[in-house]
């Protein structure tokens, strides 16, 4: 079995990279060792570069169609094999990104100024597409756990049309189990409430968790619903360009590839996004499980740093490479803390507060990366705490 290297330091500086060269853009200082957006500092399984180098070595780039068997086969083959859930292929749809799919769902499942219910913390993206398509975003804060009755009061009141997923959840790393996801669609189907279930954060889990897609329960949901996602978190290939959406409706799938198409002018797939999105899924499942053991090793470390350095008790999440750490127990103010770690300390981790109802006074920190720059950022944070208890 080869043995992948996650522990070499790849330069991201001078590839125009939104987390290393644009930094300046969210935290006002440039040159700040980044724990920011969801990508990844490790570069993509070696098969990626092969298959995007022999397509360069042929040349040619002309408009390509994604609606094809190798692109429709490796996705299903993917959810059958890792999730034992049979996909079926007519049920695909290409999309230039999953926040576009999830723009153009809203639009088709819900009218203006109709809710859409999702659970936060939240990934910020939700809150900025909801809003920005003239719907009332309502978020159900879950800081300390999902409460069921709590869901069926919002459905009962507020009379949404949609319920947004993260599964898994992001920033909060819960894995949704099947009582959960099973007891949400008899909720969905009693108070006829659609689902979009965004999984791109799927496939980066625990050791022995167990994940459920929504796909696995679109036999049972009478409402609609659809599944958007992507192997760009997972391989670390957002640049590339590809995902996808699972929509069992044909009427609504229709619809969604007019919205696409016809209104949208997108019709041809990015040729080498869908090339590695292919590679991966067929042959890259090993790169996967040893980065998910690479990243269980990082939150092991972070969470013995944070009891041992700080005093604060933190949980490993089930899913994702994205910690939140709450810092609360500290006593300092997040503007604080926040002006000490990017003017003394030189150093970006995200503030939870961008992430909605129940972010404040938390860190999201990115633990996708190297062992050596997970413990840079880690005392760097601790000297920010130092610094600050000793004025």
């Amino acid at each position: 079995m080869t043995k992948f290297d996650f522990d070499t330091v790849i330069n991201r500086y001078g590839t125009y990279s939104t987390q290393w060269d644009y930094v300046k853009d969210r935290f006002g200082e440039a040159n700040l060792l980044p724990f920011t957006i969801s990508d990844m500092d490790f570069k993509a399984p070696k098969g990626v570069s092969d298959v995007i180098i022999d397509a360069a070595n042929r040349g040619v780039f002309g408009y390509t169609r994604w609606n094809n068997n190798e692109f429709k086969s490796a996705i299903v083959d993917w959810f059958l094999n890792r999730y034992q859930v049979r996909v079926d292929a007519e049920a695909i749809v290409y999309s230039p990104s999953v926040i576009f799919s999830l723009a153009k769902l809203i639009e088709l499942f819900s009218k203006p100024h109709e809710k859409i219910v999702t659970f936060s913390p939240c990934y910020d993206a939700f809150i900025n597409t909801v809003t920005a398509n003239d719907r009332q975003l309502i978020q159900m804060d879950i800081t300390n756990g999902l409460v069921i009755e709590k869901l069926e009061h919002v459905f009962k009141i507020e009379h949404p049309k949609i319920l947004l997923l993260c599964n898994s959840q992001n920033p909060l790393g819960i894995v949704w189990s099947s009582e959960l996801l099973q007891t949400i669609v008899r909720l969905c189907n009693a108070y006829n409430v659609a689902v979009i279930s965004d999984e791109i954060h799927m496939d980066v889990v625990r050791k022995g968790v167990v994940v459920h897609t929504i796909a696995e329960y679109f036999s049972e949901l009478t409402t609609q619903c659809a599944v958007i996602t992507s192997a760009s978190k997972s391989f670390n290939i957002p640049a590339l360009g590809c995902s996808y959406a699972l929509i069992p409706d044909e009427l609504m799938r229709l619809k969604f590839l007019y919205e696409l198409k016809q209104k949208n002018a997108v019709s041809s797939v990015p040729y080498l996004g869908m090339l590695a999105t292919i590679e991966c899924y067929n042959h890259q499942e090993d790169w996967l499980n040893q980065l998910n053991d690479y990243v269980d090793d990082n939150f092991k470390y972070l969470q013995t740093f944070l009891k041992e350095q700080l005093n604060l008790d933190y949980q490993i999440p089930d899913a994702t490479y994205l910690a939140w750490i709450d810092i609360r127990p500290l006593g300092i103010p997040m503007t604080v803390l926040q002006e000490e770690l990017i003017k003394c300390q030189k150093v970006a981790i995200m503030d939870g507060r961008l992430y909605g109802n129940g972010g404040s006074d938390h860190l999201r920190y990115n633990l996708g990366a190297s062992r050596s720059k997970v413990e840079e950022g880690l005392n760097r944070l601790l000297k920010a705490v130092e610094a600050i208890q000793q004025r």
